[in-house]
């Protein structure tokens, strides 16, 4: 046997030598078909005990994250106290949207991202839902649309001016009813400019058409809350995880689930595609209440592909994939550290890179778009992190060290840019395309040839597959019933005030005839 085997052999059973290690050696040497010493042993035939090292070469293995200086920080926000699962927070690269504690209903405050440092106690907040607010988007094609749910069951589109609000803003561009109970998350479609997903507690998720303002379709596949959803890159596919324990994929316009996957092993939370790798990662809970994370094949869910614990701790794993980079960071609700890995289409699939600590838990995470980055520095994703205790938004940037000043093309290959590949009525017709992608090499130029038009539409009933969703709904809870009530009540006042107004009309009126009559 050659010296290059001899040392394969010994460091494939090196883990079955004991005290007498030289006269052990000598017999694994001797052994060529597997472990002398334990003859069960076939680690050396099986590879599953490799003498290689684990890990592999990769230029984002020394990324690391930076928080920014104090007076680059955001302070002196009355963050949500609200326990729902999401993130509270949403970041383009004009605005900072974050959901505020009020009395009252529901708001949420936007401050431009220049604009860092403390804030007044009187800083104007967009304030016109009637219950909390859940969940806040923008627009990734119109920078200053954003899109928002709440509890008092209504979805809302807003318009920001430029330059941010000088004053509370209580109407909206558009008010979308359809559901229910209350909606607790919204997602914009990637490559479509007027097309916005909800779901609601009522279990369905609504296609929103904002060229008419109306819902064109209702995906009713669900058998509990929907905890999650996310879109593959042309938007052609949306995969959700529910509280039923089941991973759904879905083909949106008709509403027909592709794939599904019941999860006993692996209790799903959140599930995002991982661009067009063809593959979902989901995080969620062990059978020994162990946080984990599964990568799946999206045609095929009968089993994961790869599962691995990450620690013992309850707070809810938020995943970020970052589609130019095959990045994946995880972000634990209450956690103070976030974890990095490099998603591969080998094995070992998912590889750890690092993890950046903090000692501050983080109650959300807002993400900064690519075009928003700072290129010089080698900026390849930054978050915005909501610490509540101290009402306090710190940007943690992630680096790549580089010594060059010249721009990295390695890293920053072409992104999706801002300009949608697809009006709504062309989605909805049938059509898929890609995003309309961008270089980041020359800075970022908007253009400014989109405006968002919002359409002028009278208030009627809601049928979506032959179901009116605003008439004769019933409250399933005792806040709804008060809800319901107190909205009957206030349309009700206006009635009687409407018909008062009209009868004094009235008599004016008859008084003016009787007045023409006599003088004739």
């Amino acid at each position: 046997m050659g010296e290059k085997n001899m040392r394969e052999t010994q460091a494939a059973c090196f883990h079955w030598k004991g005290k007498e290690g030289r006269e052990q050696e000598i017999l694994v040497v001797r052994r060529q078909g597997g472990c002398l010493l334990r003859p069960e042993c076939h680690c050396e035939d099986t590879g599953k005990m490799s003498w290689r090292p684990t890990y592999r070469s990769s230029k984002f293995r020394n990324v690391y994250g930076k928080v920014g200086n104090r007076e680059h920080c955001y302070d002196g926000i009355p963050i949500t106290k609200n326990v729902h699962d999401n993130h509270f927070c949403a970041v383009n690269s004009k605005f900072l949207a974050v959901v505020t504690e009020s009395a009252g209903g529901g708001s949420f405050i936007i401050i431009p991202v220049s604009q860092s440092g403390r804030l007044d106690s009187h800083y104007p907040k967009v304030c016109g839902h009637q219950g909390n607010v859940l969940d806040i988007k923008w627009n990734p094609f119109f920078e200053n649309i954003i899109a928002s749910c709440s509890e008092d069951t209504s979805v809302r589109v807003w318009e920001i001016p430029e330059g941010g609000l000088r004053r509370n803003m209580t109407e909206a561009v558009l008010e979308l009813y359809g559901h229910s109970r209350r909606v607790g998350l919204i997602e914009w479609h990637p490559t479509s400019s007027g097309i916005l997903f909800s779901a609601g507690y009522d279990y369905k998720i609504l296609i929103w058409n904002l060229e008419i303002g109306e819902p064109v379709k209702m995906i009713d596949c669900h058998t509990d809350v929907i905890l999650s959803m996310s879109f593959n890159t042309d938007g052609s596919l949306l995969a959700t995880s529910c509280k039923d324990k089941k991973l759904r994929v879905i083909e949106p316009r008709s509403g027909r689930v592709l794939q599904q996957a019941s999860c006993k092993n692996h209790r799903v939370n959140r599930v995002v595609f991982l661009g067009n790798m063809k593959r979902l990662l989901t995080t969620g809970v062990s059978r020994w209440n162990t946080r984990q994370i599964a990568l799946w094949d999206q045609e095929d869910l009968s089993m994961p592909i790869v599962e691995e614990d990450i620690d013992g701790l309850s707070g809810l794993l938020f995943p970020f994939y970052d589609t130019d980079t095959h990045m994946l960071y995880l972000a634990g609700k209450g956690d103070g550290n976030i974890r990095y890995f490099e998603i591969t289409t080998e094995k070992p699939y998912i590889q750890y890179l690092m993890e950046f600590r903090s000692p501050a838990p983080q109650k959300g995470l807002g993400v900064m778009p690519k075009h928003g980055l700072d290129v010089a520095a080698c900026e390849v994703f930054r978050f915005y992190k909501l610490v509540t205790l101290k009402g306090l938004i710190e940007p943690i940037s992630m680096i790549v060290p580089r010594r060059s000043d010249t721009y990295q093309e390695d890293i920053y290959p072409m992104t999706a840019g801002t300009e949608p590949a697809l009006s709504a009525s062309e989605w909805l017709s049938g059509i898929d395309r890609d995003p309309v992608l961008m270089s980041l090499k020359d800075g970022y130029h908007r253009p400014n040839q989109l405006v968002f038009k919002a359409p002028v539409k009278e208030k009627k009933s809601v049928v979506v597959n032959g179901i009116d969703l605003l008439e004769n709904v019933p409250p399933r809870t005792e806040n709804e019933l008060l809800r319901m009530f107190f909205r009957q009540q206030d349309e009700l006042r206006r009635l009687k005030e409407e018909l008062t107004t009209k009868d004094v009309r009235i008599r004016q009126l008859e008084l003016e005839l009787n007045n023409l009559k006599n003088g004739k």
